[in-house]
């Protein structure tokens, strides 16, 4: 259905979301990295848990996200206080199905992957576009805000694979997420279609802000820096505050009536000559959506693959070295009912550390066995 049609068809409005400038992809990062610890401080350091911590969320996102809709023009604090929200409550869906419901990491990355995609394919068959720069119609705001929801989701589910079931840690996994957030960047200033640069940096962007709050608020012997999750947040949401107060004052994020190219798309509303240009641009831009995606996926399961053999033969190592016949003879020649049980409580706490979806509380518990058996 023509985008025109769909826009004839709802109440139209003026564009709901900012420009794509530096401002947004630094907001956006910072909101994923809220998104993280904000979660963590209220599950963990106010002692709300994981469903009183979701209940919470959801219900402050449900209100400000009927505001968001309410609203006719682009208001970057209402804006960027529902991102902000969505940020947190996609990552208490995918941490209440890892940790709640016991669903793999491997799992949930799939499942959100596919839903994104029905997405996408639903929004483009009834508005004919997917550019951020034509949301002045109330059902594209609604696919634009579900496809942010899932996109956090995902990214979620990722990273958390990376940095913890993959046992990549948070700095390998922000690392390896610059580099292919660079290489789009690359490709989107070289004729990478800009609807797609977009999606694709704005799920990435998910687990980059993620992996540097984590890092910053992990405690050291968790691989972080040990900041906190209060002062971390804290900080960020005044960094967020301040970017949003200058943005509201200078207005220089808003989107206007003429044609625009950026990073998220044409404007609908544009010249006949950026018309045919913008046209012409949507013939390869499935193909490039295909390949691009094919691309990733499979240098994302070559590497996951890799990564595993990887942690299997670490496994393996550590276990013939445990197994030598001086380290067990040390054992063995004191108490040989003794190096038994503690080779089995070794073993389980290295299964519980390197499950595909990790379980805190079954970790502690393995460690504190094995602890108690050592004496």
């Amino acid at each position: 259905m023509p985008s025109a049609h769909s826009a004839s068809t709802s109440r139209t409005l003026l564009n709901k979301v900012p420009e794509v400038t530096v401002w947004f992809w630094l907001i956006k990062v910072l909101c994923t990295t809220v998104g993280e610890t904000a979660a963590d401080f209220l599950n963990a350091t106010l002692g709300f848990g994981l469903t009183g911590t979701s209940i919470v969320t959801g219900a402050l996102l449900a209100i400000i996200l009927a505001l968001q809709m309410r609203s006719r023009a682009y208001v970057p604090g209402l804006y960027w206080g529902t991102v902000t929200l969505v940020s947190v409550f996609g990552t208490l869906v995918t941490d209440n199905l890892t940790d709640n419901l016991g669903v793999p990491l491997e799992l949930s990355s799939v499942v959100f992957g596919v839903a994104l995609a029905i997405v996408f394919v639903a929004w483009y068959r009834y508005e004919g576009t997917l550019s951020i720069h034509s949301i002045i119609t109330t059902r594209r705001e609604t696919f634009y805000w579900l496809a942010i929801f899932v996109t956090f989701a995902l990214g979620t589910a990722t990273g958390d694979l990376m940095a913890q079931a993959l046992s990549l840690g948070y700095v390998v996994s922000a690392a390896i997420v610059m580099a292919v957030i660079a290489v789009i960047a690359i490709g989107w200033r070289l004729g990478l279609h800009p609807v797609l640069s977009f999606w694709i940096l704005y799920v990435l962007t998910r687990p980059l802000g993620a992996s540097l709050g984590d890092l910053l608020a992990q405690p050291t012997d968790q691989g972080g820096l040990g900041v906190g999750s209060t002062v971390t947040s804290i900080v960020f949401l005044v960094a967020i505050l301040g970017m949003v107060t200058y943005l509201s004052l200078s207005r220089v994020d808003v989107i206007d009536g003429g044609a625009r190219a950026s990073l998220g798309g044409v404007d609908a509303r544009t010249t006949s000559f950026e018309a045919v240009r913008q046209e012409g641009r949507s013939r390869y831009g499935l193909a490039q959506t295909l390949v691009v995606v094919a691309i990733l996926l499979v240098l994302g399961g070559v590497g996951y693959a890799a990564r595993l053999d990887a942690l299997a033969q670490d496994t393996g190592s550590s276990t013939s070295a445990a197994a030598t016949p001086q380290a067990q003879g040390r054992l063995q020649a004191r108490d040989e009912a003794a190096w038994t049980r503690v080779d089995g409580k070794v073993d389980t706490v290295l299964t519980s550390l390197r499950a595909s979806s990790p379980d805190p509380a079954a970790e502690t518990t393995a460690l504190n066995d094995l602890l108690a058996g050592l004496g």
